[in-house]
């Protein structure tokens, strides 16, 4: 539900197209069945038309003024309520009519009219008037009439005409459902044209954010595609961004390295200096040389972090760096017999640079070392296309909850009697969220503490 919530290109396309090609297939269907019904009506009407004309042309007038009907050959207007009648009438002096003659297809009945039929025979001379009515089976009846005098008679006379509407009517209907089912098929069948259209004429637009997608996650260094006018533009741009982005980068570096140099080597000397100085001034400059290094080196880790772009296109497989470490932490720690157990997927890369990978696991990998009774497990598994875990856990003491929090602040340490400066899991903290990464402290199966790295995860 929420992918439907937000703005889509493909989907406002194909819904503007739709709309509008849905819309002027239903005004095409409304009109074609008008036009339909129109045309039938006219027919029909020009049937009625033709039996009044006939009617007119066949009545005459007795000479003791009788009127005489034609003997008309039309064999529905001689079959008792067959749906086509017609009368003949005469109109009185109150708005009424008295019926002269009718055909025998109306048996005892007549064919109803409007109350005003006669006045607007009267206001309309000479053309007829078209009326809904309904015939003596109750069946819907297009009826006509048309006023005229005859030779031989002073009052004028009115001749009515009607025939059975519903084959008409279902025709018409018939009509509506064959255009209705004709015309939903096309709007289908549109509509997966547009779709088909939108989607064939955006596939620059998918494959240029495959390729940015490529970039990123370090499976190309920059967008090599051909694309049409509309987008080769924006890909110079992107990769005018790439580039740009390594440029700063590796100025940034090149700072970094530049001023580690400069300080390091001051600092080198004067812990030298103070070593070969006895007394409490050399412990005292030696033990703040030693604070100012280890703080030089936390600033340098923390701005070479800030430096890192997890889109340019770096890759670490995970395995050879857990190999890597792992036989150098076991020598490092032979004289406590430390067995570091590992595992990680054969394929799972970071998506990063190799050292920064060695700092992450390594300083974790070290901090457990140090911390164990005599074992350490390290895991490496993926999570997402995008996303791998990394777990180091160990059998000692732990760490309470209350506490995990606060060793991850710069300089906090877990037991203040043991060596080191305490910037170990704020270094992994700072690096991993450098890279969108997250850690997490949590106790260990083994029973000690587990840290939990969440990592980006490059494409094999």
């Amino acid at each position: 539900m929420e992918s439907l919530r937000r703005p889509s290109l493909v989907r406002r396309l194909v819904i503007l197209a739709a709309g509008w090609s849905l819309t002027v297939l239903l005004i095409s269907a409304v009109m074609l069945a008008l036009l339909f019904q129109q045309a039938a009506l006219r027919r029909f009407d020009q049937g009625l038309s033709e039996l009044i004309d006939n009617l007119l042309a066949g009545t005459t007038v007795a000479e003791n003024g009788e009127v005489l009907a034609p003997a008309l050959t039309d064999i529905r207007a001689l079959r008792a309520y067959s749906g086509r009648y017609w009368q003949i009438v005469e109109p009185l002096p109150d708005g009424q009519w008295r019926i002269v003659v009718r055909s025998r297809s109306l048996w005892d009945a007549e064919l109803p009219a409007p109350e005003n039929l006669i006045a607007r025979l009267e206001a309309q001379p000479g053309r007829p008037v078209i009326y809904e009515t309904r015939g003596p089976l109750n069946q819907p009846l297009r009826a006509m009439a048309s006023r005229a005098t005859l030779p031989g008679r002073e009052a004028p006379l009115v001749f009515m005409a009607a025939e059975d509407r519903s084959p008409i009517d279902s025709d018409v209907r018939g009509f509506v459902t064959a255009t209705a089912v004709a015309f939903l098929l096309l709007g289908a069948g549109l509509i997966g044209a547009v779709v088909f259209q939108v989607r064939f004429g955006l596939r620059p637009l998918f494959a240029l954010r495959r390729e940015v997608a490529s970039v990123r996650r370090g499976k190309a260094e920059q967008i090599a595609g051909r694309y049409p006018v509309e987008l080769e533009p924006l890909a110079h741009e992107l990769n005018a961004l790439v580039a740009h982005n390594q440029e700063v980068v590796e100025r940034q570096r090149t700072h970094v390295g530049n001023l580690a140099h400069a300080l390091k080597t001051p600092l080198s000397v004067m812990l030298t200096e103070a070593r070969q100085t006895r007394g409490e001034l050399g412990e005292v400059v030696e033990r703040q040389a030693e604070v100012m290094r280890q703080q030089v080196d936390h600033h340098l880790r923390r701005a070479r972090a800030a430096a890192r772009t997890p889109g340019r296109g770096e890759r670490t497989e995970v395995a050879d760096v857990l190999d890597e470490l792992a036989r150098t932490l076991t020598r490092i720690f032979q004289d406590k017999g430390v067995d570091i157990d590992w595992d990680a997927e054969d394929g799972l890369y970071f998506q990063g640079e190799r050292q920064d990978l060695l700092e992450l696991a390594g300083n974790a990998m070290e901090n457990a070392g140090k911390w164990c009774a005599g074992r350490v497990r390290v895991r490496a598994v993926p999570l997402s296309d995008e996303r791998l875990r990394l777990t180091i856990e160990d059998d000692g003491p732990g760490l309470p909850p209350e506490r995990r929090q606060e060793v991850l602040r710069r300089g906090a340490r877990l037991d203040e009697s043991a060596p080191g400066s305490g910037l170990g899991l704020s270094i992994i903290d700072e690096l991993a969220r450098a890279y969108g990464g997250e850690l997490r402290l949590e106790t260990a199966a083994l029973g000690g503490l587990a840290v939990v790295l969440d990592l980006p995860r490059a494409e094999t």
